[in-house]
């Protein structure tokens, strides 16, 4: 769903990310707590003061949605549910799954755990506050408490919606997994309904701009395009891990790749290769061993004219598990790996030989092929995975 991001640190073994439309929704936040919510609040101080608070509100968001976040991928774990991390995105964030739920009564507790912790986030905020207040605090300061005590429990409200892949819809979905015994087709109708919420989500916004509510129906138009996108993306990748469920990589790569060798120019590599079989990442092999790959995203790091006087071997990237594949392993970790590190291509290896590439485009055809041959009958397939 999202891109690499930027990891700012790590907590409890979580890697942290930032996506760039987060420094998006964080200068529209403080924007919007600076000049309109401080302001309507708490009159007759200073802008200086309106924007310190909307900066410390921001921030307190930032870490409330960390902590959601992180109750997420804490339950998980106890499930024995790898996340690869959490990313902060323009909506919000996400604990990233690598796989489903190994269970219903798994993913029940998984989702309810972040909109329980808001709650008593927003609890404790709310100690604060009063706290504060008893306490002779400035308006200033126990204002941001209570600002970060009702945006948490309209967070946990939000997301209890059930409507998927909301924590609401999460629940709602374990539970249809419980009573069907059906994973497939309880992400179908969870993955409906979340899409029905953000069709309304998106006429609401229409109504709030051409009512002349242009900032709040245009957050709401957003939102609901998202949850529409996101709802329909979540149930299509559930159809390709059943898809390609039992499958190796070596059922999909392509032997004998095209390889460069680790001594040709840059120039040669753009003309001869890049140009010619329009790759972006190719094997670089020598005496039949297997160095490393190199990419266009490499090439565009060196300045043009040095192009000639450069090699592949100046620049290869060294064989990793970012970059390539063992034939044997399970499909899906090959697509879980492209995901993760936004390759589209992986080199596949037995021990230090190359073999074949394994492509996204490649997964996806056999992805559309299979629901066009087989169309409702694989749609409509139960899961294996119960209680």
């Amino acid at each position: 769903m999202f891109g690499r991001g930027i990891t700012i640190f790590k907590l409890f073994g979580f890697e942290v990310r930032i996506d760039p439309s987060w420094i998006f929704i964080a200068i529209l936040v403080t924007w919007s707590l600076a000049s309109g919510f401080f302001p309507y609040q708490y009159r007759y101080l200073s802008p200086a003061t309106y924007w310190y608070m909307g900066v410390a509100g921001a921030l307190g968001l930032f870490a409330s949605i960390i902590f959601h976040e992180l109750c997420h991928s804490l339950v998980a774990r106890r499930f024995g549910l790898p996340i690869r991390g959490i990313t902060l995105f323009i909506f919000g964030g996400v604990a990233e799954m690598e796989e489903e739920p190994p269970s219903a009564k798994a993913e029940f507790f998984m989702a309810l755990s972040g909109p329980i912790s808001s709650i008593l986030l927003g609890f404790l905020f709310y100690l604060i506050y009063i706290w504060g207040q008893e306490n002779g605090w400035p308006e200033s300061l126990y204002g941001v408490f209570a600002y970060l005590r009702w945006i948490n429990w309209i967070l946990a409200a939000f997301n209890l919606v059930p409507a998927f892949p909301l924590d609401g819809g999460r629940v709602f979905r374990s539970i249809l997994w419980k009573w069907k015994k059906n994973l497939k087709w309880a992400t179908h109708i969870s993955s409906e309904i979340g899409s029905f919420f953000g069709l309304f989500l998106i006429i609401l916004g229409v109504f709030y701009i051409l009512m002349g509510a242009f900032i709040n129906g245009l957050w709401y138009l957003l939102i609901g395009m998202f949850l529409r996108s996101a709802s329909s993306m979540s149930y299509q990748r559930l159809l390709m891990r059943r898809a390609l469920e039992g499958e190796t990589v070596r059922r999909f790569m392509r032997p004998g790749p095209i390889t460069v060798s680790p001594s040709i120019s840059l120039t040669e590599l753009v003309e001869d290769y890049i140009y010619k079989y329009h790759f972006n990442m190719f094997p670089v092999v020598t005496n039949a061993r297997l160095l490393g790959c190199v990419s266009t995203a490499q090439v565009r790091e060196i300045p043009r004219q040095d192009w000639k006087e450069r090699k592949v071997e100046d620049i290869l990237e060294q064989c990793s598990s970012a970059n390539r594949i063992s034939a044997d392993t399970d499909a899906m970790e090959a697509l879980s790996i492209m995901s993760r590190t936004g390759q589209t291509r992986l080199m596949v290896t037995e021990g230090e030989h190359l073999i074949g590439i394994i492509t996204l485009k490649d997964m996806l055809r056999f992805f559309s092929l299979k629901l066009d041959l087989e169309g409702e009958d694989f749609k409509k397939q139960g899961s294996n995975i119960n209680e």
